[in-house]
């Protein structure tokens, strides 16, 4: 039987009972750009541009960065948590379901909440969890049993429960939730066993459902012809990343993942909307605004759940609302937020499973023949991990696998609930014997579009143009995301253990620290006390620097 339980281990804050005495009101959230001292959302603000106002830590001074403090996770994993920090305080998961309030200056945990997943609890990539969100003197986390939970931030007791999904049919819940207003959002985990996917909207004070928007349209709802017979019914479509938000427009944007079964896209004939897209919803009501499918009746696995970055920039000589968007697929978007136009959009590594895209932004494919290599590969040109874009540049930065492939073998499946329904396999081809290899840390400038074979890069990306500025390659493919500063600084991380920080500029970097462990997650910035921190999880342990006092 499932066990809920808070563990308090220091009673109350050291800082006493009213340090939320300014609670974290939806208005706060709006203007988070205004307290860069505080990380109030999963991607820093509604935006999800992850750049941080905060300037304390300099090109000049970077490299006197050191060691503050660490914090390990108890349990053995790929720790894929995103912190966020609130007037002193750092609430961060840890695997599968505990949630630490943590001093953001010591690392002094003040209490522990311990959720006990159901022992029929199914995720397909690891018993992750990306993270929580607060309102008010809330935090809220949601569970790979697939429930969301309430708890009191001051001392760690759960104060409701509710069942989102059912864990028998494999649904869960892996991402950080997202408030706005008084709703509290996720969506569901589980396309690769066969759910039909959605994003729904709970009260914040009571944990009532508000509305629920299925990612698989049903019958007699735009979009359902687009499925064949009762494939919809298992379709997949999660929704497994956290969204963001535009105030003005009072549209939520969330990413959607594959169709179901994975790799057998003739099992299932149509564009399977909305698998692998982006789809814009009143906050309000849940209702569908627009949508926009990046890759129709995908059979690669290319899942579109990348985070949606909001900026208004320049365009073509006026100012314009966009959405910039790496997706899995390996193409880079850019699209007009308020109405889901196709802006622009070019490669960014190999592609060869569709020769461009149209004048709409669709797709042209060209399935390559049976056994031969597919590229990008099954993990996709990029994938979740959080990029980031600085207003001071004008630049979007993202991690890309260069050169990767994989050769897939499609077979037919048969839903069975809560069990695998993947549609065959796939093979990960290695680089090619004698092709040439790339250093740590080498960055190159970008003018002509060149093959680098076996390795992973930072991409900064000019959305005018949809074309690299400049790279910086690294030894491995790399699960890091990124963070920048007003100071123009960029921080990310790799597969190698090391933490970077990079001119945001020039791509040069200015100052590496070896870690010890795989880099899985962006990092994070704050101030306390007046000292701005930089934090980021490598392998099993929170590690975060600042400059000496």
């Amino acid at each position: 039987m499932k066990t809920l339980r808070a563990v308090l281990l220091v009673g109350v804050f050291a800082l006493g009972s009213d340090h939320l005495a300014a609670q974290v009101t939806y208005e706060r959230i709006l203007g988070a750009a205004t307290e860069p001292e505080n990380w109030l959302t999963y991607n820093g603000g509604y935006s999800s541009q992850r750049y941080s106002a905060l300037d304390e830590i300099t090109p000049g001074n970077v490299d006197d960065l050191e060691l503050e403090w660490m914090l390990p996770n108890q349990v053995f994993g790929a720790w894929q948590s995103n912190p966020i920090v609130i007037d002193g305080i750092m609430y961060i998961t840890q695997r599968p379901n505990d949630v630490m309030a943590v001093d953001a200056a010591t690392g002094r945990v003040f209490w522990l909440y311990r959720h006990t997943n159901a022992e029929n609890a199914r995720v397909c990539c690891g018993a992750n969890n990306r993270g929580v969100a607060i309102h008010g003197d809330r935090v809220f986390m949601g569970t790979l049993d697939a429930h969301l939970i309430a708890l009191d931030a001051i001392t760690g007791r759960a104060l409701w429960k509710v069942e989102v999904g059912d864990v028998n049919r494999a649904y869960s819940i892996t991402m950080a939730p997202l408030v706005i207003k008084d709703r509290v959002i996720v969506g569901v985990g589980g396309g690769e066993y066969g759910i039909r996917g959605f994003v729904a909207a709970y009260d914040v004070e009571t944990g009532a459902e508000v509305w629920r928007f299925y990612t698989i349209p049903g019958p007699g709802e735009p979009g359902h012809d687009s499925w064949e017979g009762d494939d919809w019914e298992h379709g997949g479509a999660p929704v497994w990343v956290t969204g963001s938000y535009d105030p003005e427009l009072n549209l939520t944007y969330w990413g959607v993942g594959n169709p179901g079964p994975d790799w057998n896209a003739a099992q299932r004939p149509g564009d399977n909307l909305y698998s692998d897209a982006v789809v814009a919803l009143n906050a309000d009501t849940g209702e569908l605004v627009w949508h926009f499918q990046f890759t129709p009746n995908d059979g690669y696995d290319y899942d579109s759940v990348q985070v949606p970055v909001l900026a208004d920039i320049d365009w073509n000589g006026a100012r314009r609302r966009v959405m910039m968007w790496a997706n899995r697929n390996g193409y880079f978007y850019v699209l007009d937020r308020a109405t889901g136009e196709f802006l622009s959009g070019s490669p960014f590594v190999r592609v060869n499973w569709s020769s461009g895209l149209d004048a709409n932004g669709r797709p042209i494919p060209t399935p390559q023949p049976a056994g031969m290599p597919t590229y990008p590969g099954n993990q996709g040109g990029t994938n979740w991990y959080p990029p980031s874009f600085s207003p001071r540049t004008g630049l979007f930065y993202f991690s890309a696998w260069e050169d990767y492939a994989t050769t897939y073998r499609p077979e037919e499946s048969e839903y069975i609930p809560g069990r695998a329904f993947l549609g065959g396999g796939f093979d990960v081809l290695t680089p090619v014997p004698g092709a040439p290899t790339v250093g740590i840390g080498r960055t190159s400038q970008i003018n002509n579009w060149t093959d680098a074979v076996g390795h992973g890069s930072l991409i900064a990306m000019d959305p005018r143009t949809s074309q690299p500025r400049w790279k910086f390659e690294q030894f491995d493919v790399s699960d890091s995301g990124m963070l920048t500063t007003a100071s123009d600084l960029l921080f990310t991380g790799g597969r190698e253990g090391y933490l970077h920080a990079l001119d945001a500029r020039t791509g040069e970097e200015l100052w590496k620290a070896s870690l010890g462990g795989q880099i899985v997650m962006a990092p994070v910035t704050y101030e306390v006390n007046g000292r701005q921190y930089i934090a980021v999880i490598s392998g099993n342990s929170l590690v975060t620097f600042g400059l000496p006092e």
